[in-house]
């Protein structure tokens, strides 16, 4: 099949295999799998027009509603936390769609701030795993459900399984605002980069960011396409491949869900560390590719 836009030739059913396993894994750390998806269509699909990132954005929207809904379902969605994360992730998306189009079209440039995004995910996947080898082993929670017990311009705090856990709102903000703006311009919704920091900065459950993070996917996606279909308007060329993306959605939708529903089952630092295993190697691809004369 061909897809007009993006000038790619595939099996339709390649990309909703691909989003589906993505997705399934990835969504179990509370992230759409999205800042893997973008190396596949670049590497493997030979997409790199800047149009790839409203199209990586596009299947974050079509995949995300589905874990949303699950962890709802679950009682496991901490809705202060999403709502800060969006309120700081959208403006910043706005900036780093403008930094995509006016200054990182050419995909070499490109591959260099890709690289150096996946390196930043890796850091902080290696600091969540070095939290994870210094607490200490517990059994896996019985009840998943999560009670607000604070949210102010200072402070977001909940109980969960007995004890409360706490954020500075301000802090939480401005590191989203900064995520937002590398998300927004690689096309991701961020949760790859907020959800390791949570976990071993702020040293919130792993259990109860995957629904708030999503959330904050879904908002911020949802923004930054919008933001490139009006650019597009003066740039042509940066309107999302919608069949492309459709595809890759439905796999999202699907995969999301079920790694959602088998989330507290599997091991979380095995997962980390196959992700980790994969971001290194596509960044120093993408930087060696980028950097070879």
């Amino acid at each position: 099949m061909h897809f007009a836009v993006s000038g790619v030739e595939v099996f339709p059913l390649l990309p909703v295999a691909v989003a589906f396993v993505l997705a399934f894994f990835c969504s179990m750390g509370g992230i759409s799998g999205a800042f893997l998806l973008l190396p596949f269509q670049m590497s493997f699909l030979g997409y790199t027009a800047p149009s790839v990132s409203p199209t990586n954005h596009l299947y974050n929207v079509i995949s995300t509603p589905s874990g949303v809904w699950r962890f709802l379902k679950e009682r496991r969605m901490v809705w202060p936390l999403a709502l800060v994360v969006a309120a700081g992730s959208v403006p910043g998306t706005l900036a780093g769609t403008v930094l995509r189009v006016l200054w990182l079209p050419d995909p070499e440039i490109f591959k260099i701030f890709a690289a150096a995004v996946l390196l930043t995910i890796s850091i902080c996947l290696v600091l969540e795993q070095i939290h994870a080898r210094r607490s200490p082993a517990v059994e896996p929670p019985s009840d998943f459900a999560v009670v607000t017990r604070e949210f102010s311009s200072r402070r977001i705090a909940y109980d969960f399984q007995g004890a409360t856990h706490s954020v500075s709102a301000p802090g939480l903000f401005c590191l989203c605002f900064g995520v937002g703006v590398a998300g927004g311009a690689y096309g991701i919704g961020g949760g790859a980069i907020i959800a390791p920091i949570l976990v071993s900065v702020f040293r919130l459950p792993v259990h109860t960011l995957a629904g708030s993070t999503l959330l904050g996917n879904f908002l911020t996606s949802l923004s930054a396409l919008f933001f490139f279909l009006v650019l597009d308007q003066f740039h042509p060329g940066t309107a999302p491949d919608w069949p492309l993306g459709l595809l890759f959605g439905l796999g999202g939708f699907l995969g999301i869900y079920c790694g959602a529903r088998v989330q507290r089952h599997v091991p979380a630092a095995l997962l980390s560390f196959l992700l980790l295993l994969i971001l290194l190697g596509t960044s120093l691809r993408y930087a060696v590719e980028a950097l070879r004369p």
